[in-house]
């Protein structure tokens, strides 16, 4: 399997890498959906109802208190190690991420444009403060003590399995400068992703010439759309995932195989 992505990789020296979850799940941080797609548990908060209802944000902020100390725990594997190595090498434009838990970053990689933000950051809504996460969390702690040792499910982008729990009494973090609503520095579902990163990453893609995809199941258009750019413009696309894809018709060829398994693979290659 790594050898045909090294040939890939061979004719096309410069790469816009895409990422998603399937690359995270060895660090611990589980996935949204299965190998065919499917939805594995609840589905996600929607960025209109967190603005819209105090019941909502407190639900996902408890969720992300108890969540927090998973996503904190969590730590770059090989496959993130690896794409780290093949930017040292000059093999990758950008590495362009649906993940928000920072682990390339972690791993070395420098080149990284975090397509949803990072769940390390929060933001005011009303006056554009942000905040630490590790602040936000202390917070949430010291308001929110009974939820301080409760175990729950690990879920992805930091939060846990809570919605038993009666949530009613949950206090949720007001901005510390004008009392607004704060959220968390990434794109929820039902929001739209900056229109800057979209541009940076159609410049990289343009400039690359070929997409690399992995770990995603590209169900959601954020990452999609850069599929379907490729394609109309007659770059071509390999994917390294599990399971189906949305872009199983658009692409040269998949590799159904383990991310770091196959990215070990082709760094030892190309040192070879």
């Amino acid at each position: 399997m790594a050898d045909r992505l090294l040939e890939f990789m061979q004719r096309h020296p410069r790469l816009l890498v895409l990422t998603g979850a399937g690359i995270s799940r060895a660090s611990g941080i589980p996935t949204y959906r299965d190998h065919r797609g499917n939805w594995q548990r609840n589905a996600p908060i929607q960025h209109r109802d967190f603005l819209a209802d105090h019941a909502v944000r407190q639900r996902y902020w408890a969720r992300s208190l108890v969540g927090w100390r998973y996503m904190q725990r969590a730590q770059p594997n090989r496959a993130h190690r690896a794409l780290a190595e093949l930017e040292a090498r000059g093999r990758i434009e950008l590495l362009v991420t649906q993940n928000v838990d920072g682990l390339h970053q972690r791993a070395g990689s420098q080149r990284v444009l975090d397509l949803h933000g990072r769940i390390d950051s929060a933001v005011c809504l009303a006056c554009g403060t942000q905040r630490c996460r590790a602040d936000i969390q202390r917070f949430l702690e010291h308001h929110n003590a009974e939820l301080v040792d409760f175990a729950a499910a690990a879920g992805p982008d930091g939060d846990a399995d809570v919605d038993d729990l009666d949530l009613s009494a949950v206090t949720v973090p007001d901005c510390v400068s004008c009392g607004g609503v704060v959220k968390p520095d990434v794109v929820f579902f039902g929001d739209n992703v900056p229109r800057q990163r979209v541009a940076a990453t159609t410049a990289a893609l343009q400039s690359a010439g070929a997409l690399l995809v992995v770990g995603s199941s590209l169900m959601v258009f954020s990452g999609y759309r850069f599929c379907k750019l490729a394609a109309q413009s007659g770059f071509p696309i390999a994917v390294l995932n599990r399971g189906v894809t949305r872009a199983d018709d658009l692409v040269e060829f998949k590799v159904e195989g383990d991310c770091g398994e196959v990215l070990d693979g082709v760094v030892g290659l190309l040192g070879a």
